[in-house]
């Protein structure tokens, strides 16, 4: 028999444990049907996948430590928390740009799966567009991108960035001008694959007669290789310089490579491939006019994730354009 003084066993209530484990799930359940959607929040912001992974790995952390029962809106907490991590992220990455090797271009994520990478629209998701956000600060951004690519009503930004709904209206109103001075009319999705084809076909053979052909007046090149490979550390003017630049480095660049078609951030883009591994991811911008940004990306760490998407499918079967 037990005396006074000892404590009686506890019995664990087989109710409490089943209700722990329900508010759990529903936690879990909650965090996981709106993943994509703070994923495409945190990488419009940041113009990073693997930052924006880490964001989305933070809110989670965060979201189990955070006391659920008075979360009246699960979908809405998380994006708030998601964003306001991303404005503060973005402070951050811009210092770190400013001492980056050569142009910084966003990494390119594979869409072919969600063209709209989880937004109601696929506005803010073009590299063109990403690198026209890049001059905004960070609240800017993050009321373009919930606005234009997400369809938040002003309220409830507002409430997000925690300022008032007429000063919402208006960063809203600046973004949209911004980026609309640095676009131009763009064409179909069809004439854009078009071109892309036939820019490839022409580098791989250093024909600059046809390079310039494709060109508007006053294309603009951009190569983001970090100073981790050879690339061009500046962006590069003018039809006749950037045709003569791509025949100059053709002999040796596309020496054995096999050139492939890929969708990345809502467009197609050329994947160059060199012994099954991905080495570079051209991408255009396309006007009435012919192409006026090129954007070269080559930093090994940028297209690690491509490269991951293309060895689970097997680069064998993807859709060969041209090969050295």
């Amino acid at each position: 028999m037990a005396s006074a003084a000892e404590p009686l066993p506890r019995a664990i209530s087989p109710v409490l444990v089943h209700t722990e484990t329900a508010a759990e799930d529903e936690g879990l359940s909650a965090f996981i049907s709106v993943r994509p959607r703070l994923f495409g929040i945190a990488y419009r912001m940041l113009g990073s996948a693997a930052e924006a992974e880490d964001i989305v790995q933070d809110v989670w952390l965060r979201w189990q430590s955070t006391n659920r029962s008075v979360i009246v809106n699960p979908a809405a907490y998380l994006a708030t928390t998601t964003t306001r991590l991303c404005i503060n992220a973005a402070t951050c990455a811009r210092v770190r740009r400013e001492m980056y090797v050569g142009p910084w271009l966003p990494e390119p994520v594979d869409t072919s799966d969600d063209p709209r990478l989880g937004a109601e629209r696929d506005e803010a998701l073009k590299l063109a567009v990403l690198v026209l956000l890049e001059k905004l600060s960070p609240t800017e951004r993050a009321a373009y991108v919930l606005r234009e690519a997400f369809d938040y009503p002003y309220s409830e930004i507002a409430e997000i960035l925690r300022t008032a709904e007429a000063n919402t209206r208006q960063l809203v109103s600046r973004a949209r001008s911004h980026v609309a001075e640095g676009r131009r009319t763009t064409v179909s999705s069809a004439e854009q694959g078009r071109l892309l084809d036939a820019f490839l076909d022409a580098a791989r053979r250093g024909d600059m007669a046809a390079l310039e052909d494709l060109f508007a007046e006053d294309v603009i090149s951009y190569s983001d290789g970090g100073g981790m490979v050879r690339a061009a550390r500046f962006p590069l003017f003018g039809r006749e310089r950037i045709a003569r630049f791509i025949a100059a480095v053709a002999t040796h660049f596309y020496n054995g490579v096999i050139f492939s078609r890929i969708e990345i951030n809502g467009q197609a883009a050329g994947l160059i491939l060199r012994e099954g591994k991905v080495v570079a991811v051209a991408t255009i911008d396309v006007s009435e006019r012919g192409i006026h940004q090129i954007m070269w990306l080559m930093r090994p760490s940028k297209l690690a994730a491509l490269s991951k998407s293309v060895q689970r499918a097997g680069y064998w079967y993807l859709p060969r354009l041209v090969a050295s």
